[in-house]
């Protein structure tokens, strides 16, 4: 708790995966959130994302910082209704959650160096990635998942998405996040196919000493 009270946690898309993080992040009591989004609420995004229905026509951003304000409200909420910018103040920790490779990569190259915590959350249908990053060597590892935009699969990582789906990854982000926390060495990449029931953790070590990578199923590079 002494360590998550100096947390300012910014969460970068608050779409499916972002706005169950940003609910989690709440629920642990991280004291500072902010929320950054340019889209607004609309009826689809209450069966994927968990929005409700009321808040059909109000910025994400908003809606989830109210959201907030209902779990615990002494939490500060700082909203910045537009995309991300390089020169946007950030916090220590960032947890991504945009739908597209080369957003992802634009922002990880503005605030790699300005961060302790990353994480990465990744999402098609029901098959999930969750990346993190606290070292040099998940650093590396990461970088070679920023793969080419041109390779990735059609459409956006809510394309036949479930709720329960970003529910789990946000689970399994914010899991990591407390890792951290707690000085508990992280997990810097892990796949779940909830169909399949396979869950496969790469080794950021053993992958960048060894060029070895454990992995079952269908390849986890090849979705936004």
């Amino acid at each position: 708790m002494d360590r998550l009270a100096e947390v300012t946690a910014t969460v970068i898309g608050v779409g499916a995966i972002g706005r169950q993080v940003a609910l989690q992040l709440a629920s642990i009591g991280t004291p500072r959130i902010q929320l950054i989004d340019f889209d607004n609420v609309d009826l689809s995004n209450t069966t994927t994302q968990g929005y409700r229905k009321h808040e059909v026509g109000s910025a994400k951003t908003f809606a989830t910082s109210q959201a907030i304000g209902e779990i615990d409200s002494t939490i500060d909420v700082i909203r910045v209704e537009d995309r991300f910018r390089p020169r946007q103040e950030i916090g220590n920790t960032v947890f991504c959650c945009v739908d597209s490779i080369a957003a992802r990569s634009a922002i990880w190259r503005s605030v790699k160096s300005r961060v302790g915590f990353w994480a990465d959350g990744r999402m098609l249908g029901e098959v999930l990635r969750v990346l993190t990053v606290t070292d040099s060597k998940s650093e590396a590892l990461y970088a070679s998942t920023l793969f080419a935009a041109s390779d990735a699969q059609q459409g956006t990582c809510t394309s036949h998405s479930t709720v329960y789906a970003a529910s789990i990854a946000a689970g399994l982000i914010v899991h990591q996040f407390t890792r951290w926390l707690r000085d508990i060495p992280t997990d810097a990449d892990t796949s779940v196919n909830l169909l399949s029931g396979e869950w496969t953790v790469q080794d950021a070590s053993l992958r960048n000493e060894q060029g070895t990578s454990f992995h079952r199923g269908p390849s986890p590079n090849s979705y936004s």
